[in-house]
C-alpha cells in the first residue's frame, strides 16, 4: 500500500500560503536547521496534547512554523538565513559573519 500524494500549499499572491499547510508541508518548506527545530517542538506539543487533550497549543505552534515556511519559501534558503543575521546585527550592532551557525545567531537574537 502507498500513501496517496499531498497536495502543496495552496498559493497565494506572493507563492505558497501555508494557510492550510499540512505539519508535514511546513516541514519540507524549512531550511535543514529549522526542520530540526520543529520537529522537537511538534513531538513536545504532541505529547503535551496528548496528555492535555487540549490542541490549542499545537495549533498555535503549526501556525507559527506556518509563519516560518511562508517567508522561507519566498525567500529561498539563504536569504532566510541572511534575514535573522541582519535582525541580530541590528539588535546587537556586531557584524554577524555570514557563516555563523544559525544556533549561534538564534541565540544572539534571544530565540534559542
Amino acid at each position: 500500500m502507498t500513501a496517496a500524494a499531498t497536495p502543496g500549499p495552496r498559493q497565494g499572491r506572493g507563492g505558497p500560503s501555508f494557510s492550510d499547510a499540512s505539519p508535514a508541508q511546513v516541514r519540507a518548506a524549512l531550511i535543514p536547521e529549522e526542520a530540526a527545530e520543529f520537529d522537537r517542538e511538534w513531538r513536545e506539543v504532541m505529547a503535551r496534547a496528548t496528555e492535555s487533550l487540549d490542541l490549542t497549543e499545537l495549533f498555535e505552534t503549526l501556525e507559527s512554523w506556518r509563519f516560518v515556511a511562508r517567508i522561507t519559501a519566498a525567500q529561498g534558503a539563504e536569504a532566510h538565513r541572511a534575514l535573522y543575521r541582519r535582525a541580530a546585527a541590528k539588535l546587537t550592532g556586531d557584524q554577524v559573519p555570514a557563516d555563523e551557525p544559525l544556533a549561534t545567531t538564534k541565540a544572539r537574537l534571544g530565540l534559542a
